[in-house]
């Protein structure tokens, strides 16, 4: 099929430069990928190298956080080439975020600063992935308002 017979909806004109709450956006869920993806990695080398009775508990979990580290990472991706549907992975990602930062606020230990990081990060990233200008440039229509597009 031509490129004139399947439009593209998911994505706006990309010719201009990435807005930068777009770009911040999209750099914030990069770098929570990226810390997934080396958490899952420490996981499963301690698993492996470990003592056998936490070993497969370990590798499990090791191979669990780095498939999660897939949804930020996709997300990001996303947002930088402007695609409408990374907001939601993107979004989801730091709503599952903040319990996690609830519960290492919450530990005894140096996870402390841990949860403050990854609560500021989460919440920030929320902000501009909301932001009117983020919605704008992901090509995003609220709600009513492509009845009003479509009636024109």
């Amino acid at each position: 099929m031509s490129s004139e017979q399947n439009p593209r909806t998911d994505t706006t004109d990309a010719s201009g430069p990435c807005p930068g709450r777009l770009t911040a956006a999209a750099a914030l869920c990069g770098l929570e990928g990226l810390a997934l993806l080396a958490g899952g990695v420490w996981m499963l080398v301690l698993g492996l190298t470990g003592d056998g009775g936490d070993r497969q508990q370990a590798v499990t979990g090791g191979i669990t956080v780095l498939v999660l580290a897939l949804l930020p990472l996709l997300a990001a991706r996303g947002l930088l080439l402007r695609r409408s549907w990374s907001r939601g992975p993107a979004v989801i990602t730091q709503i599952m975020a903040l319990p996690v930062a609830y519960s290492l606020l919450q530990a005894d230990s140096v996870a402390i600063p841990a949860g403050i990081v990854l609560a500021v990060v989460a919440v920030g990233s929320l902000v501009l992935l909301v932001n009117p200008a983020t919605t704008r440039a992901l090509g995003i229509r609220g709600p009513g308002r492509a009845r009003e597009s479509e009636q024109r």
